[in-house]
C-alpha cells in the first residue's frame, strides 16, 4: 500500500512538471493542449526527456493523461500496519493530486481520531457519514453531531466542499447481479493495462518523506533486474531510454535499474558525455 501510494505522489509530481512545461493550470487543459496540437499536426514531445545516457534518443509524443482514482477501503487496517507514513503521503495526494487528475476515496468502519487525524481531515474536502454508534465518532467525521440520529440503510450526511452544512441523502443499495453487470461492462470494453510499478516501484528521493530511507534497497531487489542485465550484456549498450522500452517501464523505474548496475559492477559509471560502458561481457556470470 505504501508504495502504490508513493507512485501516485510520483505521478502526481510528474503531471505537475509536464502542466508547467506546458503552461496549463490543470489535467483537463493539459489534455485540451495536447488534443489541439496533435489535431494541427504538430504533436508536443516529451519536455521532461533528458538524454542523461548519452544515447541520442529522440523524446516521445506527449499523450492525454486518464484521470485516476485511489481506493483505500477499510483505511483503518492500513493505519494500524503502516501509520505515519501512510498519513504524510495520504496529506501530499489530497493537497495537490486534484488539478492532476488524481482523485482519492478513503472508507473505514472505524472513525476514530488515531484514524482519522487532523491531517487527513484538513485535506479531505468533501465527507460522507453513515449512521454511527456516538456523537463523538459523528464529530470525528463531519465536525458536527448529527450521523448518530441516522437510520442506517444508505441513509447518510453529505459535507459538499465549501460549506459547514451538510446535506441528508440516501445511497442507493447496489445488488449482486448489478456489480456483475457493471463488471462485465467494463470487461467488454478492454483488458485491464497494469502498472507493475504501482506495487513494486521503489521510493525515489524526490517523493520519500523527511527522514524516510529508501525501501527495497537490495541492489538486485527490482524483479525485472536480471532481465535488464541480460538485455544490457546481449546489446553490449546501456542506455536508460533502451531499457525503458524493452522492459516497458517508466523513465525513473529504468533509470534506478542503470544504477543498480553501475553499483554491482555490470556498467560503468556515466563519463563526461553521460555515455557507459558495459564492463561484463557475454557468457560471464
Amino acid at each position: 500500500a505504501a508504495n502504490a501510494l508513493r507512485w501516485c505522489v510520483g505521478e502526481m509530481e510528474r503531471r505537475y512538471k509536464l502542466m508547467s512545461a506546458l503552461g496549463v493550470r490543470n489535467l483537463k487543459g493539459y489534455n485540451q493542449k495536447i488534443k489541439d496540437a496533435k489535431e494541427a499536426g504538430h504533436p508536443i514531445l516529451d519536455p521532461l526527456f533528458k538524454d542523461t545516457d548519452g544515447m541520442a534518443d529522440e523524446p516521445q509524443e506527449l499523450d492525454k493523461l486518464p484521470s485516476i482514482v485511489v481506493v483505500i477501503d477499510e483505511f483503518a487496517d492500513m493505519m494500524m500496519i503502516v501509520g505515519k507514513k501512510v498519513e504524510e503521503l495520504i496529506a501530499r495526494i489530497a493537497q495537490k493530486a486534484r488539478a492532476a487528475g488524481i482523485h482519492l476515496v478513503l472508507a473505514t468502519q472505524r472513525p476514530s481520531v488515531d484514524v482519522i487525524t487532523g491531517l487527513i481531515k484538513a485535506n479531505i474536502p468533501t465527507r460522507m457519514a453513515f449512521q454511527v454508534s456516538s456523537k463523538i465518532d459523528s464529530r470525528t467525521i463531519l465536525d458536527q453531531q448529527g450521523a448518530e440520529n441516522l437510520l442506517g440503510m444508505g441513509d447518510m450526511l453529505y459535507l459538499p466542499p465549501g460549506t459547514s452544512v451538510p446535506v441528508r441523502v440516501h445511497g442507493a443499495f447496489v445488488d449482486d447481479h448489478e456489480v456483475h453487470a457493471v463488471v462485465s461492462d467494463w470487461k467488454a470494453r478492454g483488458k485491464p493495462n497494469y502498472v507493475e510499478e504501482i506495487l513494486c516501484g521503489e521510493a525515489t528521493e524526490d517523493i520519500l518523506l523527511p527522514g524516510e530511507a529508501p525501501e527495497g534497497g537490495d541492489e538486485e531487489s527490482d524483479p525485472l533486474y536480471d532481465e535488464a542485465v541480460g538485455f544490457v550484456i546481449e546489446t553490449g549498450k546501456v542506455s536508460v531510454s533502451s531499457v525503458q522500452r524493452k522492459l516497458r517501464v517508466g523513465y525513473n523505474r529504468a533509470a534506478r535499474l542503470v544504477e543498480q548496475m553501475e553499483m554491482s559492477g555490470v556498467v560503468s559509471a556515466p563519463g563526461h558525455n553521460g555515455a557507459r560502458d558495459v564492463l561484463v561481457k557475454g557468457g560471464a556470470n
